[in-house]
């Protein structure tokens, strides 16, 4: 994986006033402070997307398991992303070596016709 991906979506939550991916499952596991979970909880009042992953979080029976389904989404994601990136950079290479091709014809073409008209010029 490049590390590029590996940094950029090391966390769901990226903004700085949202609670990080840990913070938020701590809080629905029932781990936080009573302090930290407060300011969670006042944090969710005002944020959509925090408040429906939570409420998305808490729809699971097995709250110890959860940690384990999001690094598996997290690497499936990943893995489409790449091979999203992959199929991009494939195409990108395959018009320039169309364009490549074309203008090495373009040339090759001027120079036949440069090379008629100068060894059998016109009558």
């Amino acid at each position: 994986m490049d590390d590029f991906m590996k940094d950029a979506y090391n966390d769901l939550f990226t903004t700085t006033q949202c609670p990080s991916q840990q913070e938020l499952l701590d809080y629905v596991q029932g781990k936080l402070s009573p302090e930290k979970q407060h300011d969670v909880e006042l944090h969710l009042s005002d944020c959509e997307m925090c408040s429906e992953a939570v409420e998305g979080l808490t729809a699971f029976e097995k709250k110890e398991i959860i940690p384990v389904y999001l690094r598996q989404m997290k690497w499936q994601m990943l893995r489409k992303l790449k091979n999203r990136k992959q199929k991009k950079d494939q195409i990108a290479m395959h018009t320039q070596l169309a364009i490549i091709c074309i203008v090495i014809l373009f040339i090759l073409l001027a120079a036949f016709w440069t090379y008629h008209f100068v060894t059998h010029p016109a009558k």
